[in-house]
């Protein structure tokens, strides 16, 4: 506390600042703070913030602006990539973290699971992000669209946020390849030259996993179906125990440059697992639901592997079926993503995961507004039948039909599943779309490289 100022009042306000990169009105930031700080009081703690340097003041008179000071770990511009793009900067908590996390290990106090973290948050009454945060974060990620149902933005945009989620997370995870590399992979099915198999599969199960989810998205939630088959879908092929695969952890795990040790009875675990999974769903708002999977989860270790990964696809579930725009982790620093989940593990403290968070959201926000702009208007037809063609499509081709099988098959399927009023144009789409495949657009109707090659032999025949 500063003499006599809560420190929470003062946070609040650099956090509405931290909102305006231009830098922020005093009536700015009392809009941003509400009706409970009054204009003389919010003067004397603004005054307090510059001259502590903690805020910068801009201009003079009514023209006075105030902006956060840009506070940056050295290494992190150059990390983002994205030349241009405005660098991930820190609260003064997430610096304080990220200091006591790069202590070498014997520095820091080794802690365990504490219970007590999961057993404090009341959704409802308790909150990971402001209530400035979650307006700031809905405002930036609602897309300017007429009310749909859940997961039609996502499907919109799936081609894009195929690659762009797939090669974000698995690059937080240390694969190597690139962007491009990525891209080939997922549209081409060709992987890249001197990279290990284990990453191609990687790739490949993230793109599975964001299907699932968006293919989906009216049935999927924070239940133990969902979370657990994005498991399987997530470690498929890359465990050492088969049997792992969508399972909760019977085993101890260790975390690497960490002094955090997880629980290791499966029983706890378990009991755990499932608590975190009845928190989440009983928070209403969809961006504090999303933060806190990507708190508790890692937090609890409930898989053998692939535990970050699911948090991070499993933080958009709510963004899916909510129709907002997806988060891709574009440009995260992967030490800087990792500090912060070690602040976590270690400190049960969240704000630098929190920084993080937020910054990546407002990126990926405007890139998928960009996306969606320059595709265009979807068409309405195709959209409401999309999962009808991506079905008779998709068994025409893993039935490997020729082109009068695969004519007579469209039609009886159609006859059997359409409404009348639709089915000619229905038919007529399914039958362009089957004839038009080719080896970069196979990928959209869930169809693998080896179905495609076997259906294209049968095909030309």
């Amino acid at each position: 506390m500063a003499r006599g100022i809560p420190d929470e009042a003062l946070q609040a306000i650099e956090k509405a600042v931290r909102f305006k990169p231009d830098g922020a009105t005093a009536r700015q930031i009392a809009e941003a703070l509400g009706p409970a700080s009054p204009q003389r009081t919010l003067q004397h703690r603004l005054k307090y913030l510059v001259d502590r340097r903690r805020l910068v003041m801009d201009g003079k008179g009514r023209w006075v602006r105030y902006r956060v000071p840009a506070i940056e770990a050295p290494a992190e511009r150059a990390e983002t990539g994205v030349e241009g793009e405005p660098p991930l900067h820190l609260s003064r908590s997430g610096i304080e973290i990220q200091a006591y996390i790069r202590r070498p290990p014997e520095a820091r106090k080794p802690v365990g699971y504490k219970r007590a973290f999961l057993d404090s948050y009341r959704p409802g009454e308790t909150f990971y992000l402001t209530t400035a945060e979650r307006a700031h974060l809905r405002e930036v990620g609602t897309p300017k669209i007429a009310e749909q149902p859940a997961g039609t933005y996502a499907k919109q945009i799936l081609s894009r946020l195929l690659i762009d989620l797939s090669w974000n997370s698995s690059r937080l995870e240390g694969n190597t390849y690139s962007l491009l590399d990525t891209k080939r992979l997922i549209d081409l099915g060709e992987e890249a030259e001197g990279k290990e198999r284990l990453e191609a599969q990687m790739i490949l199960n993230h793109k599975d996993a964001i299907e699932f989810l968006v293919g989906t998205a009216a049935e999927i939630g924070f239940n133990r179906y969902t979370i657990l088959n994005l498991h399987a879908l997530l470690a498929n092929n890359l465990l050492a125990d088969p049997d792992a695969v969508g399972r909760l952890r019977h085993i101890g795990v260790g975390i690497e440059r960490s002094v955090f040790h997880p629980l290791e009875m499966p029983q706890l675990i378990e009991e755990c697992f499932d608590q975190s999974l009845a928190t989440a769903s009983a928070i209403t708002d969809p961006f504090e639901q999303a933060f806190f999977v990507m708190v508790q989860l890692p937090y609890l270790q409930p898989f053998d592997d692939v535990n970050k990964r699911v948090s991070r696809l499993g933080a958009n579930i709510p963004l899916i079926k909510g129709n907002f725009s997806p988060l891709s982790f574009e440009g995260v620093p992967r030490d800087t993503y990792t500090d912060a989940l070690l602040g976590v593990y270690e400190l049960n403290r969240v704000e630098l995961l929190r920084d993080v968070f937020i910054w990546a959201y407002e990126r990926s926000a405007k890139r998928y507004a960009a996306v969606r702009q320059s595709l265009g208007e979807p068409d309405p037809f195709r959209l409401r039948h999309q999962a009808a063609l991506r079905e008779v499509v998709g068994a025409a081709v893993r039935g490997r039909l020729d082109n009068t099988q695969a004519a007579w098959h469209i039609r009886a399927w159609t006859q059997e599943h359409i409404d009348l009023a639709d089915s000619e144009r229905f038919r007529n789409i399914a039958e362009s779309e089957l004839s038009g495949l080719h080896e970069g657009n196979f990928a959209r109707y869930q169809i693998r490289p080896s179905q495609f090659a076997a259906w294209r032999t049968a095909w030309n025949r």
